[in-house]
C-alpha cells in the first residue's frame, strides 16, 4: 500500500460510553491514550493491540495498513 492510499481517518468509539468521533491518525506516532470527550474515560489500548485507534477505531492505524509492525510494542 502506498502512502498515498493510506486511509488517515478513523472513528473511535468509547466502550464505556458508546460516544463516537471521527479522528485523524498520525503517520508517524501511535496514539497510546485517548481520552474519551463523552464521558472522560482514558481508551488504552486492548492486549494485543499497539493503539487506540486498532482497539476501538473503524480503521487500523496506518503502519499496520501498510503490513508493518506498529511504532510502538503491542501491549499485553
Amino acid at each position: 500500500m502506498q502512502d498515498k492510499d493510506l486511509i488517515l481517518l478513523s472513528r473511535l468509539t468509547c466502550p464505556h460510553c458508546g460516544y463516537s468521533e471521527v479522528a485523524t491518525m498520525p503517520t508517524d506516532a501511535c496514539i497510546c491514550f485517548y481520552e474519551c470527550k463523552g464521558c472522560g474515560v482514558l481508551l488504552k489500548p486492548q492486549p494485543g493491540d499497539c493503539c487506540v485507534f486498532c482497539s476501538y477505531g473503524s480503521v487500523k492505524c496506518p503502519p499496520l495498513q501498510q503490513a508493518h509492525a506498529c511504532c510502538t510494542n503491542v501491549h499485553p
